[in-house]
């Protein structure tokens, strides 16, 4: 059973062939789709598609009349832009469409009745929708224009891209503020031009900032026509070219020669600038007329100085015209000059002293309102000073200088003969701060050169300064150290940062922000400058403890500075100590400790340090623990298992405690785990030599040459004691170790005894203390060794000692001797006899010890069963 093939034909309502009918947000372009077999040919829709819409209806039947099912699939690695209803064959829209990212989707439609399923591959074409905004292309855009250029002339092209198609892809320019600009813009080809009719002027302005708009051609979107737009700032840069003449400064000029002038004296220098200050030329003065041969200047300072004496000098007032020329041509022609009069007068008194003058006549104040940071060289032009000196000749040569902050301005001229304009030149323009001086006041002094009066006089020079954004944002620290606890809630304040702007105004305002790897859980206010938290930040001092990122402090023009913030999260004592396990088993060996560990989670101290303490313990008063490492060892006087025994009743010697590790935070936590205990003795030796052992247990080659020494000195010990038996059995060869023994001999008692103090490697224990102690003379021939001029008196048979018990009875409690160092164990009695057999003679010295052992616990009061 076949399906047949699956028409499909669009939802009613919409546009022919599924034309998909919405447009929401501008995210989803339009549809073409192209179904092979399937559909009567390929139809488009100029609308946008959104999320969720249903696009298609699939519609196939089955020649059986089965039920049939539809599907969708897509090639590997291929989006999916589309789901289908399996039983409706409604197809919807699932992923955002973007022509510009990919115009055409390919899907697999499948139908099938469950045994039987026809596939086609279908071809959907995404159509464009004018969502995209021109952009231009290699910006910033700065031209630089020779001032002469021509207008008309095209100067730079600008270029703007649409990566939409059609009426939205295509591109118009045109500039704002049409009429108060001097360039126009192609509109199709975006090249800029000078307007026509119109110059540039460096001299007048040295930058045009030019905003020019491209428009795309508009196109549907949410269904309304949209049109698009970008801008961007050319700035064009106008070259300086030599078309200026030069011009004097301080005109007009007047100059003074006294009857006492010398010859060759100067009267007065005049002063002229190019008028092309970006690329001035060298200035050359020369006297045109007037001198009439009295007079000469000096080709390169413009000082004019008198060459005749003055009782020479035929006329009382001279005016000379003089020339300043900057501007040659290649063939070495004049093309830029400029003419001034000077005006010089010969007298012979001196009785004025030099005055100074306003627009109004005299005047000791003048004022000026200036913006600050001026271009070094610039003129004062806008104060009007002249100073003249009515004398004649030498009397009316003065010096002019500036009395007050030095190295901000010059005067011009320093010198002046009779009478001169006064003129003040920017010298340093960094100096000249609105946030330093508000009013720069100076003093203009003009004093007299060589008369012997030395006549003065002074005038009063106020500048008023106005601000510009000539300052950065400054912090007053370059980076910022602050802490904050690791428990602070969200929005906690950490620090406050401070930056500060001298310039007035909104120049001013300082914003702040902040930047950086590590800022992202941490706020900044753009005002006050506070960092605080996030509301959902968490600190964690065990996971990060440390941020640092930078804090940004901005004008409104954009001018900025940084400074580096460190932050370091302080530790809380939020853990509690661990232990690895709640219940540990461990093994002791006598004289060695055993460990246990608990760690502390904590970043910091204290918050980390565990102290160890023992809670419980069964039997208590037995262990010790070591407070800071948690090595538990036995209490100094506990050296055997022995010992251990009297103590308790549990032979296997198995004991419970409770540790307990609490950390030193505050406030502190504890936690605690159990600890059992095996205590063993080592296996190979008991004593000194075990827990040597366990200490050089890490070392071998120490420990075997300590046994090699120990051996040594055993064997050096049996050569000595062998030595000493032969030469002893020599001097005697009888034996007779019983006859003051069988004498003592008394009736033996039914009880077990230990006598682990007849064993002689520990002298210095506590078992000395049990040491049999007699009379020398009853011991005094013991061995027949004494050389005692006495008939030896035969020994009888001794009887021979009762057995010992070898083990209690149920209902009888052993009898235990309590020492220091341990117990005498029956046990040891057993093993010990039968080592030695059936000895007669060493048997009666052990009848003999044993009474008097037992004589002795009596009259110490001994408890005995």
């Amino acid at each position: 059973m076949k399906p047949a093939n699956v028409p499909v034909s669009p939802e009613p309502g919409l546009c022919p062939a599924g034309a998909l009918p919405s447009a929401q947000a501008g995210l989803c372009e339009g549809l073409l789709l192209l179904l092979p077999g399937l559909s009567p040919g390929p139809t488009a829709t100029s609308l946008q598609t959104h999320l969720g819409a249903h696009v298609y209806t699939l519609n196939g039947t089955d020649p059986e009349g089965d039920p049939v099912t539809y599907g969708l699939t897509y090639e590997a690695g291929s989006r999916r832009y589309f789901s289908v209803d399996g039983s409706l064959g409604n197809v919807t829209l699932i992923e955002e469409l973007d022509r510009e990212k990919e115009d055409e989707i390919e899907v697999i439609v499948s139908i099938s009745d469950g045994l039987s399923t026809v596939s086609e591959k279908v071809r959907i074409l995404v159509t464009d929708a004018n969502d995209e905004s021109p952009e231009f292309i290699n910006t910033p855009y700065i031209v630089q224009v020779p001032e002469n250029s021509p207008s008309g002339s095209s100067i730079f092209k600008i270029e703007a891209v649409d990566r939409d198609t059609g009426s939205g892809g295509s591109i118009t320019y045109f500039l704002q503020n049409i009429h108060a600009n001097k360039f126009t813009i192609d509109r199709h080809s975006g090249v800029l031009r000078i307007k026509s009719g119109v110059t540039l002027d460096y001299e007048k302005s040295r930058t045009h900032f030019v905003v020019a708009v491209a428009k795309d051609g508009g196109g549907k979107l949410r269904g309304d026509n949209k049109v698009f737009s970008a801008t961007t700032t050319v700035t064009v840069n106008v070259e300086d070219v030599q078309d200026t003449p030069p011009m004097f400064i301080g005109t007009p000029y007047y100059g003074y020669v006294y009857e006492d002038t010398l010859a060759g004296s100067e009267v007065l220098t005049v002063v002229a600038l190019d008028g092309d200050r970006g690329k001035p030329n060298s200035i050359h003065y020369c006297i045109v007329n007037g001198d009439e041969g009295s007079f000469e200047i000096s080709n390169t300072t413009g000082a004019i100085s008198v060459i005749k004496s003055p009782n020479q000098l035929k006329k009382e007032v001279y005016e000379l015209r003089v020339q300043v020329r900057t501007e040659v041509s290649p063939e070495g022609d004049i093309s830029a000059y400029a003419f001034a009069t000077v005006t010089i007068r010969v007298v012979d008194l001196n009785n004025h002293p030099p005055t100074f003058h306003g627009e109004s006549g005299p005047q000791n104040r003048f004022e000026l309102t200036m913006y600050e940071h001026p271009p070094e060289g610039e003129i004062l032009r806008g104060l009007k000073i002249t100073v003249n000196d009515s004398d004649q000749g030498a009397n009316a040569k003065f010096n002019l200088r500036l009395v007050g902050p030095g190295g901000i301005f010059r005067v011009v001229p320093q010198t002046v003969l009779n009478e001169a304009q006064v003129t003040i030149i920017v010298e340093n323009s960094a100096a000249i701060d609105y946030e330093k001086y508000k009013v720069l006041t100076f003093k203009l002094l003009a004093i007299e050169v060589n008369t012997p009066e030395k006549f003065s006089s002074t005038a009063d020079v106020a500048i008023r300064l106005l601000d510009t954004n000539d300052n950065v944002p400054k912090f007053s620290s370059d980076y910022y150290i602050a802490r904050i606890p690791e428990n602070s809630p969200g929005g906690s304040n950490v620090v406050a940062v401070t930056a500060t702007d001298p310039d007035s105004g909104l120049w001013g305002e300082v914003k702040y922000s902040i930047y950086g790897t590590g800022a992202d859980l941490f706020l900044i206010h753009p005002s006050t400058g506070i960092i605080y938290t996030q509301p959902w930040a968490v600190l964690d001092a065990e996971v990060n403890s440390k941020y640092n990122f930078y804090v940004k402090a901005e004008d409104t023009d954009g001018k900025y500075s940084l400074a580096e913030v460190f932050i370091t999260v302080l530790d809380v004592n939020d853990h509690s100590p661990e232990f690895n396990e709640n219940i540990q088993e461990k093994t002791m060996i006598i004289g060695s400790p055993v460990k246990i560990e608990a760690i502390d989670q904590d970043a910091e101290e204290p918050n980390n340090i565990v102290d160890y303490s023992i809670m419980q313990a069964d039997p208590a008063n037995v262990f010790d623990i070591d407070q800071s490492t948690g090595e538990i060892k036995l209490k100094s006087y506990i050296r055997s298992l022995d010992i251990i025994h009297n103590i308790t009743k549990n032979k296997d010697c198995i004991w419970s405690l409770v540790v307990q590790a609490k950390d030193r935070g505050s406030p502190s936590f504890s936690t605690t785990a159990v600890l059992k205990i095996d205590i063993t003795e080592e296996t190979l030796h008991k004593g000194p030599m075990a827990a040597f052992l366990m200490q050089t247990k890490d070392n071998p080659m120490k420990a075997l040459g300590v046994l090699a020494g120990v051996m040594g000195i055993m064997v050096l010990i049996t050569i000595m004691i062998s030595t000493a038996m032969f030469w002893r059995n020599k001097r005697s060869n009888k034996i007779m170790p019983v006859r003051r023994i069988i004498k003592k001999r008394q009736t033996q008692q039914s009880r077990t005894v230990r006598m682990e103090w007849l064993k002689f490697k520990r002298p210095s224990n506590a078992a000395e203390k049990f040491v049999v102690e007699d009379d020398a003379k009853s011991l005094q021939n013991e061995n027949s060794n004494n050389n005692v001029q006495a008939a030896p008196v035969p020994p009888a048979a001794p009887l021979p000692p009762p057995p010992p018990a070898l083990a209690a009875s149920g209902n009888t409690a052993v009898w235990r001797v309590p020492t220091v160092s341990g117990s005498l164990t029956p046990k040891f009695i057993n093993k010990q006899l039968k080592k030695r057999g059936h000895n007669s003679a060493h048997n009666a010295l052990v009848s003999e010890l044993k009474m008097k052992f037992e004589k002795r616990n009596a009259a110490m009061g001994e408890p005995h069963i």
